[in-house]
Parts: C-alpha cells; structure tokens; sequence
C-alpha cells in the first residue's frame, strides 16, 4: 500500500465531490470553490453532468477558520447538512453539501484526497484510514505486537488481518478472540489449554495460543480480561511461552499478537482496571482507527459500494431489479454520525435496499433508511408524539443549551433537534423566541 503522503504538510481544506446523480465520483477541490454545472477553483474548471445544478450554484470558501456557504440564488436550493439554507450560512468541522443531485463533502484536511483512493479488498479506504493501515503495515513488518484503539464497528478485526497478512507469519493461522465473550473462570483454559491431569473430567486441549502457532492471535477487547489472568498474558507475551493447566513445564511458541480495545486503555491503567506493565508491553506501537463520521468521503464510497453490490447480486436474478444510488442517500448517510460505524451503515444500508425493492423501485432513497439509522441512541424524535414522555420540552430549554446543541450538529437544526428531543419545528420556534440565527449564532 502507498503511504498517504501526508507527512508533515499542514492541514489543507478543501472539497470533495462524491457523487453526481447515480454516478460515484471522487474529485477534489482546493478552496475557494465555485459549484456549479462547471465547478471552478484556482483557475481550473470541471464540468458536472447535473442539470439539477444551476450554471452558477453556490460558493464555498473558509474565513477564520470556519466553512462561508453561500446559496447563488440557485434554482433548486442549496442544502448543508441535508437542511436548505438561505443567502449563506457559517459551520464549523467537515459538513456535507448538496446542490442539484451532487454531493460534495467539504473537509477541514483534504490531504490525500487529491490522489486516487485505495482499496484493499473488499475494504474501502480513503486517506485517514490509509494513514493508520500504512501505521500497522509498518507494525508488521518490524515486531510482534500491535495494540489498536478503535470504536466498536470501526475495523479492529480488519487491522489485525493486515497485520497478519504483511507479516511474516502470514502464511500461519488467525485466530480471533472476543475476551468480552468468554465466560467468567475459564479464561486462562481458552487462552492457555489444559491437560487431562489439570482437573476432574479435563481432557488435553490446546487453547487459543497453541491454535494461533505459527500465525496470529488477535485479541479484541482486551481490557475485559480478568487481571489475575492479564499477569499470565503478560508472562507469555514475554517469553512467548505458556504453561498449559495441568502441564509441568511450559511450551515455546511463536506467534504474533495483536490486542485491541475500544475504550482508551490509559484510563484503564489509572482505574487499575488494567495492568500497567501489560500496556506498556503491548502499547510500544499503537495504532488509533478514525471512526466513520471523520471518513465522510468512505461512507459515500461505502454505500454506493453497497448498493452496486446488491444490484450485481440481483442482475443474475430475473425478479430482482438492477439498483442505483439516489444522492440524497447518499446526503444523508454522510451528514449522520453512525456510533455503530462501518458495521452499522452496512447493516442500514442493506435494510434500505430490501426496502426499496419491496416498493418495486430501482433506486434506493433516503426515505428507505431507517429515522433512527446512523444516530446516536436515544436521539430520533417521535414526530407523532412531540411532548413524548421523559424528553423535554421547549420551555425547559435555555439558550445555552439550545446552542450547544446546534454546535454539536455542526448547525443542523433537524440533528440538534433529535438531540434535544424536539420537534424541529418546535426548535425554530424556540430559536426565534432566543434569538438564535439558524446558522446557531446570536442575533
């Protein structure tokens, strides 16, 4: 894999175009920008087959470190954060726009986005995540262990198989273990094996080391392990060596290790919940996976993967239809934060699919994704029921908070509202009756 080619470059804002219609695209843009049907930055102009899009659309350009989006007085709208705006509105942080049926994501660092996308498999990988793959490629070629921070959802178990595979036991076994599964008291006989003299009724197994031999033993969540158990993970990370229960004299092994976590494991350490020593064994490299809402430009990739995917399935079967991507879809996906990350979009994605060939429609729509799909647990407002039991009401909120919660949203005044557990027309009331501008400022 190339490196990212990032070094030591400041960060670089810019726009990325997307998608167009039901077309993929991956264009990147320096700021200032003019969208349009002929989208122009620093002199060079690109044609954009929408005739959605005004000749003349809008202007996206920074000012003091915050994103200016202005509306051109286009024709159908302009749309950040999948809500229309007016002349022109002021965000903060990487924000998606849509004029027309094109989707542009706008990135506070745009470094690597300029040079063609990589992907590894079946594993689409834009620039921030092939920074960290470059990280652990390196890892795999220089040592044993590889310890890994990374959301649930966001990729740990891939990592660990590139560690494996560049490596030089890539020709041995994997081995993937969930220590947040196994149960209470038997973690050292899964780990380790036992001996038919270790207890009543035991009989010779090997554990989880012995069937990674010659390969790798991926870890995952790591701090779950009992801490009587984390000093005998440390001894045989060590000497790579274990003494099966029941054995009498321990066996060498040669393996690699990767350990994940999705929680920060420093924090564990302080609580005492993890041992120090344990860390800084694994802990030499880490490698940190960015969650999906800061890889906007994979979560259009991933979808529109998704779907075409689907639809090539379905090519070979008379009664299902070829599918294709509406943008705004694909507006949608970008603009939600998805806690569950990659596991989750896919997941939502493939609910949305089923759903559109169940209308009979060959293009899947926004509509098609579930309301609470991609959002944070809790935050999808019932719109059936505004004063819903346990959320709170537009009297009980203060301006501070109102703001908050629009600064949290990037100002996407439907998010904040699911986050304050109103109705967005219940928050533009609210925010008139504050005082607050629709781009979150104070009037």
């Amino acid at each position: 894999m190339a490196d990212s080619g990032v070094g030591t470059e400041p960060a670089r804002p810019g726009v990325v175009v997307v998608a167009t219609g039901t077309t993929p695209m991956a264009l990147a843009l320096p700021v200032p920008v003019e969208l349009g049907r002929v989208v122009s930055a620093e002199g060079v102009k690109h044609e954009i087959a929408d005739d959605r899009m005004s000749r003349e659309h809008a202007v996206v350009r920074r000012d003091r470190g915050t994103w200016a989006i202005a509306d051109k007085e286009s024709r159908n709208g302009t749309f950040v954060n999948t809500e229309r705006i007016g002349v022109e509105v002021r965000r903060r942080g990487d924000c998606v726009v849509r004029c027309g049926h094109t989707v542009f994501v706008l990135l506070e660092d745009m470094r690597g986005h300029d040079a063609p996308r990589v992907d590894a498999g079946e594993q689409v990988i834009g620039p921030e995540l092939a920074r960290a793959f470059v990280e652990i490629e390196r890892a795999a070629g220089a040592g044993d262990t590889l310890l890994v921070h990374g959301e649930s959802g966001s990729g740990k178990e891939s990592a660990a198989r590139l560690f494996h595979d560049k490596g030089p036991r890539r020709g041995g076994p994997f081995v993937a273990v969930n220590c947040a599964a196994i149960p209470e008291g038997v973690a050292e006989r899964l780990l380790f094996g036992a001996k038919k003299v270790a207890f009543s009724g035991a009989i010779d197994a090997f554990g989880y080391f012995q069937q990674a031999a010659g390969g790798t033993l991926f870890l995952d969540e790591i701090a779950d392990l009992d801490p009587s158990v984390q000093a005998k993970l440390l001894r045989a990370i060590e000497t790579r060596e274990i003494l099966p229960l029941g054995a009498s004299a321990p066996a060498k092994l040669d393996l690699g290790i990767v350990a994940a976590s999705h929680r920060e494991l420093r924090g564990a350490v302080a609580d005492r919940r993890f041992r120090d020593d344990l860390y800084d064994r694994l802990g030499r490299v880490t490698v940190r996976l960015p969650p999906l809402r800061e890889r906007k430009v994979d979560i259009a990739r991933l979808v529109q993967r998704e779907v075409a995917r689907a639809g090539a399935e379905g090519s070979a079967n008379a009664d299902a239809a070829k599918l294709a991507v509406h943008p705004r879809l694909v507006e949608t996906c970008c603009a939600r934060p998805w806690p569950g990350n990659v596991r989750e979009l896919i997941a939502a994605v493939r609910e949305a699919i089923t759903k559109a060939r169940a209308a009979g429609r060959d293009t899947v729509r926004a509509e098609d994704l579930a309301e609470t799909a991609g959002q944070p647990m809790g935050s999808a407002a019932d719109e059936t029921n505004l004063e819903k039991p346990g959320k709170a009401s537009p009297g009980e909120l203060d301006r501070a908070t109102v703001i908050a919660a629009l600064a949290g949203a990037n100002g996407a005044v439907a998010a904040a509202a699911r986050a304050l557990g109103l109705h967005r027309t219940q928050l533009y009331r609210l925010m008139e009756k504050l005082g607050i501008a629709r781009d979150g400022a104070a009037e």
